[in-house]
């Protein structure tokens, strides 16, 4: 076990963790030469096309030291993005030690800071790394100064590496295996290994992802998951490599799959605890907090029979991305589909994409909002619950709504603080403290609703700040709030999915936003569309897309201009008719994309 090292690489979005993976694979000579691409841990097409790593991977590599002898690393290789920092969560907590990287072009930055707090909240030993220092932007001196303020290093203790040439690749080792203990453990113990992901094999089930903490694990073994209370056979264990590789015994320390045969994914979670049958460990291990949804969304099959379908596909994608949630729900134009929690609009965004290529389900998407809290007029009613806009009551019988409000914590850098301060006071937030937290960094304090975070203010909090701001929130209370409901309307008939509950003082911007945006996307018909969001029967914004025209006069040369007028009024008649009994399609297109408002 003494040369065993489990480590993850993080970092903020694009300084350059799946390159500097691919190297030290090839290093380690863990892939073949002729093997290797680009961002070669990442197997799905999604991530190489986006350029961002969405999963975390992990991967088993032999090394061997200039003191002769022989290590095996563990390594997990995590995402940047802010909305997939679960994953980085569940990463870390595998892991003794990290590798902290950091753009010698660009510095410190949020989900740097963010994510450095998650390795030490763990006791996670920190290998500070700059990378791309080989760039002629590159800052060294300067970042180097930034690394030793937040973790409190010597100059001495950064690697200088870049993931695109190699340099330092064998100094990234050296501190490796230096600076990250063995994992600590005894093999001799009940069997105790945590759960840290998981992926569904159409063909042999749910694969899961663990790592030892004590105790020995031998194929055949009949084993235990705590937390569901299920005994299963040890088809199958093994490590993870480029592919997985099947081994007869695995011990505390390692990190490995096991396949059990189950088919249903419900029946592992995340987070959860293997043990053996006959002699189980005596506590489970502390798994992961849960996860806090920011975005909630309806989904819904585009053809109401594919409903089942679409169940399993999001059971099988909860596997492999704990932080999805879900609940049934319906919906007067939709049907029937289910209410999502996502951690942000690219997570939504991921999630949407993910089902149509790996579950080929085509799903609408309604516009994302939060719960509230409603009460009527009607003597001895209760409050109740409001997850969509339908299910607010009648204006006339509305007595009133509560919304979710939060403390809201923003990380930044003090230039910056005029510009966040705007944004917040813009979505109805109230500073309540500001503080210092070196000369560098500052920390903001806001009470605000939550119904305002899940648009789009991750999306202008990293604008505005250049990337420089970390944001978490926690909730604090419900509070009476004057909201109604926003209506989208396509020639006088509402869609449902495109209904929203917004602040009264922010109705008729939020509508003129979302008419505009929809006479973009639409495709134009025969017949002119009138788009009108509405408050009740009171319209208060509207834009309308004109009818395609053929030239009906192209064949009269010169005449009387009767006969021209003749024919212009023949096709208004026509015209007229087919706006009647014409329906206006939302293509599935229009529904991701009004989403993004800019």
């Amino acid at each position: 076990m003494k040369n065993f090292r489990n480590f993850c690489v993080i970092a903020h979005i694009d300084h350059g963790k799946s390159t500097l993976s691919d190297r030290l694979l090839e290093f380690t000579k863990t892939i073949a030469a002729r093997d290797m691409q680009n961002q070669a841990l990442d197997n799905m097409d999604l991530e190489r096309e986006k350029g961002i790593t969405i999963k975390s991977h992990a991967i088993q590599m032999s090394y061997k030291h200039t003191d002769g002898q022989e290590y095996t690393f563990n390594m997990i290789d995590t995402p940047g993005h802010v909305d997939f920092s679960y994953e980085v969560s569940r990463s870390i907590a595998a892991c003794e030690g990290a590798l902290l990287l950091v753009d010698a072009s660009q510095g410190i930055q949020a989900q740097t800071i963010s994510n450095l707090y998650l390795a030490i909240e763990h006791d996670l030993e920190i290998i500070p790394v700059l990378n791309k220092v080989d760039m002629e932007s590159a800052m060294i001196d300067e970042v180097s100064d930034q690394v030793i303020d937040l973790i409190g290093c010597q100059k001495e203790d950064i690697v200088l590496a870049s993931g695109k040439t190699g340099i330092g690749i064998q100094d990234i080792m050296n501190a490796v295996v230096k600076t990250v203990p063995p994992p600590t453990g005894d093999p001799k113990a009940p069997l105790q290994a945590l759960i840290f992901d998981s992926v569904f094999n159409p063909y042999r089930g749910v694969v899961a992802y663990f790592r030892i903490l004590n105790g020995t694990m031998k194929k055949g073994d009949q084993v235990r998951f705590v937390n569901t209370g299920a005994d299963y056979n040890a088809d199958e264990i093994g490590i993870l490599q480029l592919s997985q590789k099947p081994r007869k015994v695995l011990s505390a320390g390692n990190v490995g799959y096991i396949i059990t045969g189950i088919k249903v994914s419900k029946e592992i979670k995340v987070g959860d605890t293997i043990t053996l049958t006959n002699d189980p460990c005596p506590e489970a291990i502390h798994g992961f907090e849960d996860v806090k949804p920011m975005v909630f969304a309806g989904i819904f099959p585009i053809d109401n029979d594919d409903f089942e379908d679409l169940r399993d596909s999001l059971e099988k994608l909860q596997l492999n991305d704990a932080s999805l949630v879900f609940e049934p729900e319906s919906s007067a134009a939709l049907g029937f589909g289910f209410r999502c929690g996502f951690l942000g609009m690219l997570h939504l965004e991921i999630i949407q994409e993910r089902l149509s290529r790996e579950f080929n389900q085509e799903v609408i998407t309604t516009i994302p909002n939060v719960t509230y809290f409603a009460k009527t007029k009607k003597s001895g009613s209760e409050k109740f619950l409001v997850k969509t806009p339908n299910d607010l009551p009648d204006p006339g019988i509305l007595d009133f709504v509560e919304e979710p409000i939060i403390i809201a914590q923003i990380i930044t850098k003090p230039e910056f603080i005029g510009s966040i301060m705007k944004l917040c006071m813009d979505k109805r937030g109230n500073l309540k403290k500001q503080v210092y937290l070196t000369t560098e960094r500052v920390e903001l304090t806001f009470e605000m609703p939550l119904a305002e975070i899940v648009f789009d203010f991750y999306d202008r909090l990293k604008s505005i700040s250049r990337g420089y701001a970390s944001f978490d929130y926690t909730p604090l209370r419900y509070e009476k709030s004057d909201l109604v409901k926003l209506d989208m309307k396509l020639n006088g008939d509402p869609v449902d999915a495109l209904s929203a509950l917004v602040h009264r003082t922010k109705a008729a911007n939020f509508g003129k936003r979302i008419c505009s945006r929809l006479k973009e996307l639409l495709p134009r018909q025969q017949f002119k569309i009138a788009i009108q969001a509405a408050i009740g029967a009171k319209v208060v914004a509207r834009e309308t897309i004109s009818a395609l025209r053929k030239d009906v006069t192209a064949k009269c040369y010169g005449g009387d201009i009767s006969r021209k007028r003749k024919l212009l009024e023949k096709q208004k008649k026509g015209k007229k008719k087919m706006r009647q009994i014409g329906n206006v399609e939302v293509p599935q297109k229009a529904f991701i994309e009004v989403l993004k408002l800019d």
